[in-house]
């Protein structure tokens, strides 16, 4: 007998609901942070920032451009608290499998709308990352309004499924091609892990303890990195055995990297993807692969899914002969199917020739293609994607010190970057801090290049209360300094020799004055 076709109907609605939670975090996230970053009082206020845009390019072109429910709602306080607010109801909604497609298409529009306010602020890969995802399980979900835990699910459009299996293809593949192709000699020779853990933005307190391993097991970890990226993808569209150890070395990729760095919801998110491969009989059969909360949602959701299912195992096991479980959920409407054909095939067609010119050195552009990747890149929905190509080292940071007399400086302390020589890496993710990340950025530039630093500088010195509770300690909780400098200096991790003798995690060499000491006058 051949064996019966693979299920994913319990594989998309855990997939659903780990959407919905990394939803629900980023709009969280963002939310106890928008006062700092764009709102009135901010480093860049979001409303101004749209009133410039429609100056400059007209009410036509500027909806094009960046396209934002703030065009209707506005982007003041109210708007993006509202904006916030229905991400995070969405998300509930979701969870609970209440109409899941119409939420789905509403947390995209309103990150969306989120990430054209935040500007730089909201400018991460993870950011796009999440507004494919959500646009593509829009055809992945079924269009009902009933929760889903009291009806079974549906078996989800193949189609649907393999866009973002592709989705899944396309970021591995990618992350490993650019590595080598960006010429970076760390990646060639496979030393780059050898000062990773250092020099990355946000490192956990494991990272410390990983930079300490000896050199041939960060080339050994390299190589495996480079296994798993550029290899292993290509399994995502195997034989289901083959599709499966795909699917957990990526997993295994995914905690390894969220173990010793702070990458937000990155690492959940691509986690998720991964459920995708692993068909609803592995997910029944083998729920210890996965941890014990998603275990038991896996239990909630497969008596849903199957009802009925441990009952007819149950008799399996006792009496031998049963027939075997019944994995035979509903099927999508005809009219669900064909949408997603028409979408599939627009989509595999633009991500390709999208995709080739960043595998094929030397391939010019493609006839036709251009105008219409401009027209979609301010949707932020289909991209091309390949963190760290290029591998910065050393670690430099920003450190901004006030002083009222010019003699005596006081560093401010931000939550989560190397500041205080003592202070370990701290855990965050999935939470991202993003003035913490984007000072990471700053300091590989200059401050011509960031002259949002400049604005920070000012709001230090004004004493702006939305800005100074982005930070972790204010030197001057009485009144604000008379004068500020921000000195750019080169930071190590110290061995364990010297951590035991000083205390300190972290040492530190000065650079420069990134910005020499000014006031407001």
């Amino acid at each position: 007998m051949s064996p019966a076709p693979s299920r994913f109907a319990l594989s998309a609605s855990l997939f659903l609901r780990l959407l919905a939670v990394v939803h629900l975090v980023a709009f969280a996230s963002a939310w106890t942070q928008l006062a700092g970053l764009i709102g009135p009082h901010g480093l860049l206020p979001a409303q101004p920032f749209f009133d410039a845009v429609l100056r400059q390019l007209g009410p036509a072109e500027a909806r094009d451009q960046l396209p934002s429910l703030c065009w209707f709602i506005g982007a003041g306080p109210a708007a993006l608290t509202a904006l916030c607010a229905a991400g995070v109801a969405l998300s509930l909604l979701l969870f609970a499998g209440i109409a899941p497609a119409p939420a789905l298409l509403g947390l995209w529009a309103c990150y969306l709308s989120l990430c054209g306010a935040g500007q730089i602020f909201f400018n991460f890969q993870w950011d796009a990352l999440l507004l494919e995802t959500t646009l593509l399980a829009v055809f992945l979900a079924p269009w009902r309004l009933v929760p889903l835990w009291h009806t079974p699910s549906h078996e989800p459009p193949r189609l649907a499924r393999l866009l973002l299996v592709w989705l899944l293809f396309r970021l591995m593949l990618l992350s490993g091609a650019v590595k080598l192709l960006s010429g970076d000699l760390a990646w060639r020779d496979l030393t780059a892990l050898t000062f990773h853990y250092e020099t990355q933005p946000l490192p956990t307190p494991l990272a410390y303890y990983a930079h300490q391993l000896p050199a041939w097991l960060h080339r050994a970890a390299c190589a495996g990195l480079f296994t798993v990226e550029l290899i292993v993808p290509f399994f995502f569209f195997a034989p289901r055995a083959l599709r499966h150890r795909a699917a957990l070395l990526t997993l295994t990729l995914m905690l390894l990297i969220a173990l010793t760095g702070n990458y937000t919801y990155f690492n959940f998110l691509t986690a998720a993807l991964c459920l995708l491969c692993l068909d609803d009989t592995a997910l029944a059969s083998h729920p210890r692969l996965l941890p014990r909360r998603v275990r038991h949602l896996c239990h909630v959701l497969r008596d849903r899914v199957y009802p009925g299912y441990l009952t007819q195992c149950h008799v399996l096991r006792d009496t031998g002969s049963a027939p075997a479980p019944s994995l035979t959920p509903g099927t999508p409407r005809r009219w669900h199917r064909w949408s997603v054909r028409v979408f599939a095939i627009f989509v595999l067609l633009y991500t390709t020739l999208d995709t080739l010119p960043a595998l094929i050195r030397g391939l010019g552009p493609i006839p036709g293609f251009n105008p219409v990747a401009t027209a979609l890149a301010p949707y932020r929905s289909l991209n091309r994607y390949g963190l760290f190509a290029v591998m910065t080292n050393p670690r430099t940071e920003l450190i901004f010190e006030g002083s009222d007399d010019t003699r005596t400086w006081l560093a401010y302390e931000f939550p989560h970057k190397p500041g205080d020589l003592a202070r370990a890496p701290s855990w965050v993710a999935p939470h991202q801090p993003r003035l913490d990340w984007q000072l990471w950025f700053a300091a590989l530039g200059s401050p011509a290049q960031n002259r949002w630093v400049l604005s920070l500088g000012e709001h230090l010195l004004r004493g702006t209360p939305e800005v100074l509770a982005l930070l972790a300690r204010n030197p001057f909780p009485a009144t604000p300094p008379r004068h500020l400098r921000v000195v750019r200096y080169e930071y190590h991790f110290t061995d364990p020799a010297q951590r035991a003798a000083t205390g300190q995690v972290w040492r530190r060499t000065p650079l420069d004055f990134y910005l020499p000491p000014s006031s407001l006058k």
